[in-house]
């Protein structure tokens, strides 16, 4: 496979200087209509992690996600397995080897004023380490107003964020029961509010197509508005990925989702439960 026609020097650099690129019909009509026929499986037979967020009583809509189904949907395994995300992740991240962690569904039904707060997604994960990258693949046409956002080049500030709770906006609390030191000491801040000066950021967003996805670190600082259509979905799919430099670690609060794959501080991402799938066997 020519991985340097996947993704391009300056894709690279922008990647690695931004933090989160958008990337043009990568995916051809085969893998958007994979991928969507996965997303209707998943709304129609929802995990025990699936849930649906509102603003409030008079929210039309609904803000509803469900994460880690790929071995259970038969086409989200085979978009892991057989589609180009994971050398195209590898040579975004830098790194010899890309292993998948999970995919995570988020669908903003027309008319949802429940909007995504403003976090970073690696301290809700137990793994540290730099090579991460995340792939958000709407599978209809989006607006760029109901579009994720990112603060560019977040992820490279040094700083790591209280995870947030979506329904309540309230951080996560550190000593949560079940708890464990973590391999290393990181000092975890409160999300800045950025919504409050947003002159202060330069703030990345795009209309996007099925097809397009946006390639972003998991430090990268993002949130998203509500859906104001009344009459169209946001459905996407996040597939998420590590790379050589990442390591198990444990966080003072319930990792989110709860595997471990049997892990050990110290030890790399890549098992079992957190396949190796770039090189291809």
């Amino acid at each position: 496979m020519d991985i340097a026609g996947l993704i391009s020097d300056e894709e690279v650099r922008q990647f690695q200087e931004d933090g989160a690129i958008c990337l043009r019909q990568v995916f051809d009509q085969r893998w958007v209509d994979e991928v969507t026929t996965g997303v209707e499986r998943n709304i129609a037979e929802p995990s025990d992690y699936a849930g649906t967020l509102k603003a409030d009583e008079d929210d039309q809509g609904g803000f509803f996600d469900d994460y880690y189904n790929w071995r259970r949907i038969p086409e989200y395994a085979a978009f892991v397995h057989e589609a180009p995300v994971a050398p195209m992740v590898a040579r975004l991240m830098q790194s010899e080897t890309a292993a998948f962690y999970h995919e995570h569904l988020l669908v903003k039904w027309p008319g949802t004023f429940k909007r995504t707060p403003w976090h970073h997604d690696q301290p809700y994960y137990p793994v540290d380490g730099h090579q991460t990258c995340s792939i958000w693949m709407p599978v209809d046409p989006m607006a760029q107003s109901a579009c994720v956002q990112f603060v560019r080049g977040s992820h490279n500030w040094g700083r790591w964020f209280v995870p947030r709770k979506f329904a309540s906006e309230s951080n996560y609390t550190l000593d949560e029961p079940g708890s464990t030191p973590m391999m290393k000491e990181i000092r975890f801040e409160d999300v800045p509010p950025i919504d409050e000066h947003p002159e202060q950021y330069d703030i990345l967003s795009w209309d996007m197509e099925p097809g397009d996805v946006i390639a972003f670190h998991m430090l990268a600082l993002h949130g998203a508005a509500g859906n104001q259509s009344l009459t169209h979905a946001r459905r996407v799919l996040v597939t998420r990925w590590f790379g050589d430099d990442t390591r198990f670690a444990t966080r003072p609060w319930e990792i989110s989702p709860t595997v471990t794959g049997g892990l050990k501080p110290g030890d790399p991402m890549a098992c079992d439960e957190f396949p190796l799938i770039w090189p291809r066997s």
